[in-house]
């Protein structure tokens, strides 16, 4: 499968840029990101110990149709018990990820979204959507809540809670991202196509991408870019909206914490095989033999077992 992507990717941007005497090399030379999911829980990334990923909390609500939601200190008036994380993903590929959305009118709620590649390392990089050389199945769509305002790609990153048959308890609603390089990887130093200056393609993509929000204030857009450079990834904090699961009525026990970015591959990438972290946790409400909650009469016990990075299960290891 991942050998199919990327022959794709190569084979899409050779024809639309060489002649036929030259496809096959520029097959070989053209540049694909990969996506490294970090564990819930780390800011700027996964540097390698689990211990580092703190950010992440339980937070009573009053009102549980806030997507933010203000977290009280008392069970009393509280509506729903949310689980918090911090989420990042970190670009560790060849080549950026770079997406292109476009729609023909303001009468259009969502853009299409297409994938550009650069062929070989020191190679230009498409502008446009017109120029980008591979369909997605993804959409882009304008968030208009408080803190967003500007253009979300939809379905690039998912959450969800299993239990250890891997049944989902719980999922997500959050399903619009803004990708942009938000923090450097710990490892940026030590991949061959970090850009290491601002006049190169890449170069010139990253400064854009470390300020970019993606049409901010723009509803009328008809264009938009975003995506993450080698060596850099993109977060998102556990006090944003929509940076939880509702865990109100799941029951005491054991569950995996499953992140998981392009869950259904529409983005093309070097490999797939680090998509998905887990952390294995445990939940407990009180008192303790009670196996369901009913009213909210306290705020539930969770407590980190393990966490498995780059892997999609993690209770049993």
């Amino acid at each position: 499968m991942i050998r199919t992507y990327v022959a794709l990717a190569a084979s899409v941007l050779a024809a639309a840029v060489l002649a036929p005497s030259a496809q096959a090399g520029a097959m070989a030379e053209t540049t694909v990101p990969d996506l490294r999911q970090g564990p819930v829980g780390c800011p700027g990334g996964f540097a390698g110990d689990p211990a580092t990923c703190t950010e992440w909390d339980v937070c009573l609500v009053e009102d549980k149709d806030e997507p933010k939601g203000r977290c009280i200190g008392y069970f009393g008036r509280a509506q729903a018990v949310r689980l918090r994380f911090t989420t990042s993903v970190d670009n560790v590929g060849d080549g950026p990820m770079l997406l292109f959305g476009h729609r023909d009118s303001v009468d259009q709620p969502l853009m299409s979204v297409r994938q550009a590649f650069q062929v070989g390392a020191g190679g230009p990089l498409p502008k446009t959507y017109g120029e980008a050389e591979a369909s997605t199945p993804s959409t882009a769509y304008y968030e208009p809540a408080e803190s967003h305002h500007h253009w979300h790609l939809n379905g690039f990153d998912r959450f969800q809670l299993r239990d250890h048959l891997g049944a989902t308890a719980v999922s997500d609603r959050k399903n619009g991202f803004c990708l942009g390089d938000r923090y450097v990887t710990k490892d940026a130093d030590d991949l061959a196509h970090t850009p290491r200056d601002t006049t190169s393609s890449t170069g010139e993509l990253a400064t854009f991408l470390r300020e970019n929000y993606c049409g901010m204030h723009e509803p009328a857009a008809l264009d938009v870019t975003q995506g993450i450079s080698v060596g850099a990834g993109d977060e998102y904090k556990y006090g944003i909206g929509y940076q939880w699961l509702d865990i109100t009525h799941v029951p005491s026990g054991t569950y995996d914490l499953v992140h998981t970015v392009n869950e259904d591959r529409g983005l093309i990438e070097k490999d797939y095989s680090n998509n998905s972290s887990s952390i294995a946790i445990s939940i407990q409400w009180p008192p303790v033999t009670v196996d369901r909650p009913g009213p909210i009469t306290g705020t539930p016990r969770v407590k980190l077992l393990r966490s498995c990075p780059g892997e999609a299960h993690c209770l049993g290891h």
